[in-house]
């Protein structure tokens, strides 16, 4: 009798082949001096020593770079922003009234920067990356690497490494800024990697408010790269209400490392938007570091076509009293994908602990796929967390309700994805901005 062939089944996950690797040097980091340069020194150290991440990763499982062209992308050169399409006029708007309390223009190879004196007279620095690292570099010692560490992943050391562009934010004790601070990093280019860091230090008993957009114009059958870091750091009864929105081309690959510290009886609104960008992935944690500290994130994002946004949140619960709420709402068309994956982490000791979150998806095309994956890790006994994710289509009694009153099929789903959104959009403090997003939202439904 013939013998049967044997069958081996293997558990182990397929990895795609890795994408080639940055062909970034030494020699492309700008020098530093003190703490900007051992900060700098250290990051080359692990950019050399890591690998781009994929799939293997439990952090990547869903999100594949395999086919980013790393190799062909180069830094931009001074005075590159002169050869490129300049920053859309919508972008460059004042937030409230006719003024701006501060606004920083990041662009390939330049900025400009403007801050009312009257604010700056407080103490108040709000100035680009490489203006700090000449004026202010005892400040930038107690900001940079501080809560993001360069040693986190292949893209927090090369943010780390090469960022030529980047926002330092510090208000300082007791000062409270009325007007709304604005940023905007335009990124045009193909095959340019434009390299962020923006830092927030909000020191004890200060406010602010600070709104920073990230975009680029479509450069189809193109690739430009963007990496970042945001590090912010909460003081001791402070509050900063921070609005971060990314309306990158289609032909831009994002990755960022965002981490925002809170100390005791400090307050953090974290809200983000997420309507561009070929791939992103960006992990976002916050710390409650001290008793009593609250912070609410907030998202949205709005996918189509080919696009895979992938949101890594953490909300981490380090001492008793802290409060966190977590909101994420995303909407899909064509055959994109969206990932969120959101952890509560509650630390040995936190007692009195309060944390939520909660995702919800519209799939508004039979080829588009949202993953929600919540979780839950308590190390304390005297709790609440709570968590919760959907997924699911229009629902068709609103719809049905619209159209018996007249308004067309494709009218009446974009209300109620507009419906779905509003908790979210009311949350940011301008109406501008709410504007803008909503518009590109209804360019999506068209």
């Amino acid at each position: 009798m013939q013998e049967k062939p044997k069958v081996v089944i293997s558990k182990t996950r397929r990895v795609d082949s890795a994408a080639k690797d940055f062909a970034f040097a030494e020699s492309d980091i700008r020098a530093g001096q003190g703490a900007v340069a051992s900060y700098r020194t250290s990051a080359w150290s692990a950019f050399k020593k890591q690998s781009l991440p994929d799939t293997s990763l439990e952090a990547w499982r869903r999100t594949d770079i395999h086919t980013l062209p790393a190799d062909k992308f180069v830094l931009p050169k001074d005075g590159a922003f002169n050869d490129l399409p300049p920053v859309r006029e919508d972008l460059l708007r004042p937030l409230v009234a006719d003024q701006h309390g501060g606004q920083i223009i990041l662009l390939p190879g330049g900025s400009t920067i403007e801050l009312d004196e009257k604010i700056a007279k407080k103490g108040v620095v709000f100035t680009d990356l490489k203006t700090a690292e000449e004026k202010y570099p005892e400040l930038l010692a107690k900001m940079m690497g501080k809560t993001v560490n360069v040693e986190e992943g292949k893209f927090s050391a090369l943010t780390g490494a090469f960022a030529q562009n980047g926002v330092v934010l510090y208000v300082p004790k007791g000062v409270t800024v009325d007007e709304p601070l604005h940023s905007v990093l335009w990124g045009p280019g193909a095959d340019l990697a434009h390299v962020s860091h923006i830092l927030v230090l909000v020191d004890e008993g200060a406010s602010v408010t600070y709104v920073h957009e990230a975009a680029s114009p479509d450069e189809t059958g193109s690739n430009s790269l963007h990496a970042g870091i945001v590090e912010i750091q909460v003081m001791q009864g402070a509050a900063l209400k921070f609005v971060e929105l990314q309306s990158w081309g289609r032909h831009v690959w994002n990755f960022s490392h965002e981490r925002a510290r809170v100390e005791r009886g400090g307050n953090l609104d974290w809200i983000f938007g997420a309507i561009g960008s070929r791939l992103t992935k960006n992990f976002s944690e916050l710390d409650l570091a001290g008793e009593g500290a609250q912070g609410r994130m907030s998202g949205f994002y709005f996918t189509d076509g080919n696009q895979h946004l992938d949101h890594d949140t953490q909300q981490n619960h380090l001492a008793p009293h802290t409060t966190s709420d977590l909101l994420f709402k995303g909407a899909l068309k064509g055959k994109s994908r969206s990932v969120w994956q959101g952890m509560i982490y509650v630390a040995p000791g936190a007692q009195k602990t309060d944390g939520y979150q909660a995702n919800r998806n519209l799939v508004l095309s039979e080829g588009a796929r949202a993953d929600s994956i919540p979780g839950l890790e308590i190390l304390a006994d005297d709790v609440r967390c709570t968590h919760g994710a959907t997924v699911g289509k229009l629902e068709a009694e609103p719809l049905f309700y619209l159209k018996s009153r007249g308004i067309p099929q494709n009218e009446a789903e974009k209300i109620v994805v507009e419906g779905f959104f509003d908790p979210i959009f009311q949350r940011i403090p301008f109406e501008g901005v709410r504007e803008r997003f909503q518009q590109y939202i209804a360019d999506k439904m068209a």
